[in-house]
């Protein structure tokens, strides 16, 4: 009973629109199949990563709910078959014609015959509902994994945020120094002492108030990897220069590529399978059923043996009136399908644009990178002239305050900009899927 599935269309577009533009920095390796994070060439992410779809709490909870999903394939499918039950009973009781026994030791069964094939329908219910569930967990997975990776990310940029105000600091207490030489010389006001010293705790504040961020960032990548805070940490690094090469492919690579994306499939095929269920309620269910056993006084010897009992029987029930109960559970079953299919090209389109966000930063970051590195050797370049310009009496202490406020901001302008070109290239990654494809799925028959 009821429509066999065939997958709607999605609507997708025949190329990205921005692939053309799209020009990865310093190209390496295709992202890895899977164990994507290995891409980006960083042995301690990739310590890490592992770590996540065996000890993450949160995947637990999805894999057992995949667990369960089966559970109710083979309950479905437990349907074509009948069922045999053998339950005794032995009654001694007394009355005027004195105490009698009866024993009653039958084996009984009935099978409902899927003459409509409703419980077809119900197994193949289930098993794309078995499916969807196994999409989920690879979805959950993956999201969990860009979850640690762009914590990482952070973690990293704090780490390279703390050694930028640790080298300011540096310059700061240079400058500090040739202010000190030009008051004492007598050349210099107090108030330029001041103002040196005022900038050199800003910066040493700053480098304070990176370990935040990067604390933060820790504990976050030990609960991904389900463990405490206090059992994880990690050693201090550098972000890294350099993105890895991430080839978007097709847009139509992405129905087969995104795991979220086979679950609404998935999920479609489910409640096209329900309206089949729902359909085969308009027919008549067949019923055989039968027994064979003993059923007499056990303590008879003359009669013990003799009195073996059967039964054979057959029967049909066929819904004449419920009160439109059918029709409205195929029209239920029918709204289920279409809300589906809607969510099914939502989710589709969604993914496009995920994969579109994440080549427009990777292509714009990129650029301006550029834009911003030249920025900081100009930065530098006033610097060290204002510096030695009032270090010759020739120039005044806010030339130099600025210039190094100047310097400073491109220098966190550029690493803020790294970061998310990072962020970006992890998006891309798990925009594209990270690598899995739905014939991972398995065959739910």
């Amino acid at each position: 009973m009821g429509p066999d599935y065939l997958r709607p269309e999605a609507v997708v577009s025949a190329s990205y629109k921005e692939i053309k533009g799209w020009k990865p920095s310093r190209p390496r390796d295709d992202a890895a199949k899977g164990e994507w994070w290995r891409a980006f060439r960083d042995s301690t992410l990739d310590r890490l990563e592992p770590a996540v779809a065996i000890s993450n709490q949160t995947l637990k909870a999805d894999v057992a709910n995949y667990r369960q999903a089966l559970a109710l394939v083979s309950e479905a499918r437990a349907g074509l078959f009948p069922t045999v039950n053998f339950d005794p009973s032995l009654t001694r009781s007394h009355g005027a014609g004195g105490t009698s026994n009866l024993l009653n030791a039958e084996v009984s069964g009935s099978w409902t015959l899927d003459v409509w094939g409703k419980v077809q329908r119900s197994i193949e219910q289930q098993g794309a509902a078995a499916q969807a569930s196994e999409a989920d967990l690879a979805n959950a997975t993956l999201s969990a994994q860009s979850a640690l990776a762009l914590a990482y990310v952070t973690l990293r940029e704090a780490d390279s945020a703390r050694d930028l105000y640790a080298d300011a600091a540096a310059q700061y207490q240079r400058s500090l120094q040739i202010a000190q030489n030009q008051y004492d010389a007598g050349v210099a006001a107090k108030s330029d002492v001041i103002t040196a010293q005022a900038q050199l705790l800003a910066a040493q504040a700053q480098e304070k108030d990176t370990e935040v961020s990067r604390q933060q960032s820790e504990h976050a990548i030990a609960v991904l990897t389900g463990r405490p805070p206090a059992e994880l940490s990690i050693g201090r690094g550098r972000l890294a220069d350099v993105v890895p090469t991430i080839p978007a492919g097709l847009p139509s690579d992405l129905l087969e590529r995104r795991p979220d994306i086979a679950a609404a499939e998935r999920v479609m095929a489910e409640q096209n399978a329900a309206i089949g269920v729902a359909i085969a309620g308009y027919f008549p269910s067949f019923t055989l059923s039968g027994a064979y056993g003993y059923v007499g006084d056990p303590f008879i010897a003359q009669i013990a043996g003799a009195n073996p009992a059967w039964s054979i029987g057959a029967s049909l029930a066929q819904p004449l009136f419920n009160g439109g109960l059918t029709d409205a559970q195929v029209e239920a079953a029918r709204a289920a399908f279409d809300s589906a299919v809607a969510a099914y090209r939502q989710t589709t389109l969604a993914a496009f644009q995920q994969v579109e966000d994440a080549l427009v930063a990777l292509r714009v970051y990129g650029e301006e990178i550029k834009i911003q590195t030249k920025a900081v050797s100009a930065a530098d370049q006033a610097v060290k002239i204002a510096l030695n310009e009032y270090a010759a009496g020739t120039q005044n202490y806010t030339t130099v305050v600025t210039a190094e406020a100047t310097a400073l901001t491109d220098k966190q302008s550029l690493l803020a900009t790294r970061a998310k070109r990072l962020d970006a290239a992890v998006n891309l990654v798990v925009a594209l899927g990270g690598g899995w494809s739905d014939d991972k799925l398995a065959a739910v028959k």
